[in-house]
């Protein structure tokens, strides 16, 4: 175990604002910028397009980790947001930032116990170590504004215990400020993917994310909803403090592992579980986890789905509106002038539109395709396929796509659908869909 109690190791919090972690983030476009100009410099030397893009990719990826990772917070927040559309980057392109990404999904300099120590006896008391019977100074995992430790709670259970960074709450605000400034050239990494709404998004829940009593309690209404569910395990918490959390603790296999060298079955078992979990929560829980990234999701041993990570969520007190599984429905079976309609009176098409109800169909109806047949297989083709269809600049959708309208209160409901749809494409799995959707979205059976 390695042990960060040397006297000599030196205090790790987070920079909390200006100018190193600005450089950092500026340190990004500049350097695609750069290697851009390069790229036109080997062209004229005789490498064909191809060559010179897959490059750039490779070497954009590798410093995309290494900037959004070591900075933490926002930062590493954002490519962590990122990495769920993966699925939708062409594949010549795809493989740097799919290890790129898939890495900020579980990796980050750890802060020294010593630290460590200082923040647990803030938050559970100057006799904080009495409340374990043992505590790893080794963090198992880390997350973008804190780290996970394993220890064994006073009464013998195993507890994973959250430990947030210092200065996580100032280097967030940083991060996102700055990140939002460098959003149209972001836009370049995801095909498909709007990153402006992504990262206002992400700002807005900036106060949920660093409040860690807020996740605790959301994780309590998670675990009491699927308690002694057969597929899906949510972890109890044993003690929380603002920038503290304890929970049990959980053992299984990584998504991100399924995802690299998964046999079939597990593919499937994991793809059909997540849409589950994601389409039932607002009627089970009234809440939509609303962190999808491969990194807050395990398969158990006994083939469940273990889920972390609840500081961010989406309140839904009704459960999903009826109208949105209403308006699937109309846009399946082709019913252009209903689903025209609908999205009208739910202001999801301005007023002063001139879009034809044929036009809105062509670009919703593709959307659909996993829910025409019993059983759909989410493919990073597939996903391709849609992110260039409502991306080519060139083509109708790209201006239809424009022209719609997405309502604040449901920006949330649809950047979580398109990040759990990526990643059961990055599965590669084949899931009963429509018999989830059928039993857990209203208004689309009818």
């Amino acid at each position: 175990m390695t042990d960060f109690r040397d006297p000599a190791d030196r205090d790790t919090t987070m920079p909390r604002k200006g100018a190193a972690r600005t450089a950092k983030l500026a340190s990004l476009p500049l350097g695609i910028a750069g290697r851009a100009v390069g790229g036109w410099g080997k062209r004229l030397a005789g490498q064909s397009a191809e060559q010179v893009s897959a490059t750039l990719s490779a070497k954009a990826a590798e410093q995309l980790f290494e900037v959004l990772g070591t900075l933490k917070g926002g930062a590493m927040k954002f490519g962590q947001a990122l990495s769920v559309f993966e699925a939708a980057v062409p594949d010549d392109m795809a493989k740097p930032y799919r290890e790129a990404l898939t890495k900020l999904q579980a990796a980050a300099p750890p802060m020294p116990a010593r630290q460590t120590h200082r923040v647990l006896a803030e938050q559970l008391g100057r006799t904080w170590s009495s409340r374990f019977a043992s505590f790893d100074d080794e963090p198992s995992a880390a997350a973008s504004i804190g780290q996970v430790h394993h220890a064994v709670w006073h009464d013998g259970r195993e507890v994973a215990v959250k430990v947030q960074y210092p200065g996580a709450d100032e280097a967030l605000r940083s991060d996102l400020r700055q990140l939002q400034r460098f959003s149209r050239l972001f836009q370049a990494f995801v095909p498909g993917t709007e990153v402006k709404p992504l990262l206002a998004e992400l700002a807005e829940r900036m106060n949920e994310e660093l409040d860690y009593q807020a996740e605790a309690q959301n994780q309590r209404a998670f675990a009491k909803a699927f308690d002694g569910d057969p597929g899906i395990l949510v972890p109890r918490v044993v003690a929380s403090a603002p920038k503290v959390v304890v929970t049990e603790w959980a053992n299984g296999t990584p998504l991100s592992k399924v995802i690299a060298d998964g046999d079939r079955e597990t593919r499937n078992l994991a793809g059909r579980l997540l849409a589950e979990f994601h389409y039932s929560s607002p009627e089970r829980v009234h809440l939509l986890h609303s962190d999808p990234h491969p990194g807050n999701f395990m398969i158990t041993a006994d083939d469940r789905l273990c889920v972390i990570d609840f500081g961010g969520v989406a309140r839904l007190p009704d459960g999903i509106p009826r109208h949105l599984g209403e308006m699937t429905r109309l846009a399946l079976d082709g019913e252009s002038a209903g689903l025209m309609r609908l999205l009208r009176e739910n202001r999801f098409i301005r007023t002063d539109s001139d879009l034809t109800a044929d036009e809105v169909l062509a670009y919703l109806a593709p959307f659909t395709e996993p829910l025409a047949e019993p059983t759909f297989h989410f493919t990073r083709r597939w996903m391709q396929k849609q992110a260039g269809r409502v991306g080519d600049s060139r083509g109708n959708d790209f201006r239809v796509g424009r022209l719609l309208n997405l309502p604040p209160e449901y920006l949330m409901i649809h950047r979580v659908t398109a990040g759990s749809t990526g990643i059961l494409c990055q599965l590669d799995a084949e899931i009963p869909a429509r018999g989830i959707v059928e039993r857990w979205q209203p208004g689309f059976a009818g």
